[in-house]
């Protein structure tokens, strides 16, 4: 995603980042952008799945993530040299708050969610970050739109339907709880990312994450004990090749297009992947692994999907009144 990267405004150094361009004036990048989140990471949940089936959850995330984030800031070292790197520690301490709040708290425990309970159930449960974005969104001072608040309740019901399984015995409970833990802090993160000082390139600024992230992922890996009794030559092919897709794929294509979404479009707008990823990620486990289409999980998935219509539509309806209220 370096085409629209090199579109984004270049910001002071000590500065927050540049503000996401008014909804009228969204251009045809954040739409490829939002279609790469919305694929690219719907397909993520069954390669963690397949991960996870011979790698422990937090040491494989990391890494995922550290593998990436040193190919990521190689890249940008070649392309534009040591300064491209450039970042002062007000920056570098924003990274790594991002990147543990992203990658480390929100990633982390999907993946450790995952380990216990499908992948596409794990998607749909992710729907909860609108809830959290929104809110957050509303205590920076910005109001939701009454069909904004509609969708997200409307998701809200739908997680609901997906949850109810855990009371019942049917789902373990620790999952669930771990991905809902997960939504809020990937929530927080990405609230914060648009409040404190980034470095200007969204390339440098992602590789940090990643490493910063990666680094999280693997502390806690260790503190868990992961690594005893772990033996590379007991993990399995398909995993090494579904990790292989998450550093390039997951995190070196799709991450840089959403931390670049992040600084150019709405936030309740790029909110609207946790709607559209579940889909995918139900598919590709059925078809993939067998994951049951169970009642809930088809009744659940209707109902958050049918959020997503309102919070895009919103988008849309703002980025129109815009165009014409710029066109007088």
């Amino acid at each position: 995603m370096t085409a629209p990267a090199e579109r984004v405004p270049a910001a002071p150094a000590d500065s927050v980042p540049t503000a996401p361009a008014p909804a009228g004036r969204l251009g045809a990048g954040v739409w490829v952008a939002l279609a790469v989140v919305y694929v690219v990471w719907g397909s993520t949940y069954l390669a963690i799945r397949i991960t996870v089936e011979t790698m422990p959850s937090f040491l494989s995330a990391a890494a995922r993530f550290l593998t990436a984030g040193l190919l990521l800031a190689g890249f940008v070292a070649v392309r534009h040299g040591r300064a491209g790197l450039r970042a002062d520690l007000r920056q570098l301490g924003s990274c790594a708050l991002v990147g543990g709040l992203l990658l480390t708290g929100g990633n982390g425990l999907v993946v450790l969610g995952e380990t216990w309970i499908p992948s596409g159930l794990a998607a749909l449960l992710v729907a909860a970050v609108p809830l959290w974005m929104v809110l957050l969104t509303a205590a920076g001072g910005d109001r939701p739109k009454p069909a904004e608040l509609a969708g997200v309740l409307l998701g809200l019901v739908g997680l609901g339907v997906l949850s109810a399984p855990a009371f019942g015995g049917d789902i373990a409970p620790a999952g669930v709880v771990a991905i809902l833990c997960g939504t809020l802090t990937w929530a927080s993160g990405s609230f914060a990312s648009k409040r404190i000082p980034m470095p200007a390139d969204v390339l440098a600024a992602s590789a940090y994450q990643m490493l910063a992230g990666g680094l999280g992922n693997l502390l806690i890996g260790l503190a868990r004990g992961e690594q005893h009794g772990l033996h590379p030559g007991d993990i399995s092919t398909r995993s090494w090749l579904a990790l292989g897709f998450l550093v390039v794929f997951g995190s070196l294509v799709a991450f840089t297009a959403y931390a670049w979404l992040l600084r150019s479009a709405p936030l309740t707008l790029v909110a609207t992947y946790a709607y559209v990823n579940p889909v995918v990620a139900v598919l590709l486990g059925w078809l993939v692994l067998a994951e049951p289409l169970t009642g809930p999980t088809l009744l659940g998935g209707a109902i958050v999907v049918a959020g997503v219509g309102l919070v895009v539509g919103v988008s849309r309806s703002s980025a129109r009144s815009s165009a014409r209220r710029s066109a007088r």
